[in-house]
């Protein structure tokens, strides 16, 4: 499957529901998670000749309304700082930024938001949205988990639960990558992304 992002008609209408309360079919939105960003996190690895290497985008936020007995009024808004990817390589990392990659200074966010979030077996669901990265957008279906839900037991009256999301993406669909890199030989085409997010809530 390819995935770890223009906003179409019929988002726009959802994201005005939302600010609303409401989905654009009336529904009442899904109770709203804090994403905990300190025991989170979006990672990446992609193949360089052979071995995977391994990368991670510090900085990023979202809005997740999510309840597994309301999903038409469930949705996720994800908007990643593309200039935050870290590689563990200083010289590498500038290089990803560059023209060659993700150009950050003409595009320095990638966004996922769900237009459709249904169920697809026990705790299993499958959000369908736009992915946008670069200048391109495209729709796509990211499969993801509800780990649990439980009281928080260091505080009161909140609920705590995690999430975690497995997919892969071309990054030649999304334009990542020109010139030489276009090949494949030195860096693979397909990005392996896994998103861990822990969330809380007040009841």
């Amino acid at each position: 499957m390819k995935f770890l992002l223009t906003i179409a008609l019929a988002f726009l209408l959802s994201a005005t529901a939302f600010a609303n309360g409401n989905d654009h079919h009336g529904t009442p939105a899904a109770a709203e998670w804090t994403i905990d960003a300190a025991h989170s996190s979006v990672k990446f690895n992609i193949r360089h000749f052979f071995t995977p290497v391994p990368g991670t985008f510090e900085r990023w936020s979202g809005a997740i309304h999510f309840d597994p007995e309301n999903l038409a009024g469930s949705k996720i808004d994800v908007t990643i700082d593309v200039s935050s990817v870290n590689t563990q390589n200083t010289r590498r990392d500038e290089h990803l930024r560059d023209p060659d990659f993700f150009e950050v200074t003409t595009w320095p966010e990638m966004t996922f938001r769900s237009t459709d979030i249904r169920a697809a077996g026990d705790n299993e669901f499958i959000a369908t949205g736009e992915l946008t990265i670069r200048d391109v957008s495209k729709t796509i279906e990211l499969p993801f988990r509800l780990l649990g839900v439980m009281d928080h037991p260091m505080r009161e009256n909140t609920l705590v639960a995690g999430f975690e999301a497995n997919t892969s993406l071309s990054r030649l669909e999304y334009g990542v990558g020109s010139g030489s890199f276009v090949q494949t030989a030195v860096v693979g085409e397909d990005v392996n992304i896994d998103i861990f997010l822990e969330v809380t809530r007040t009841k």
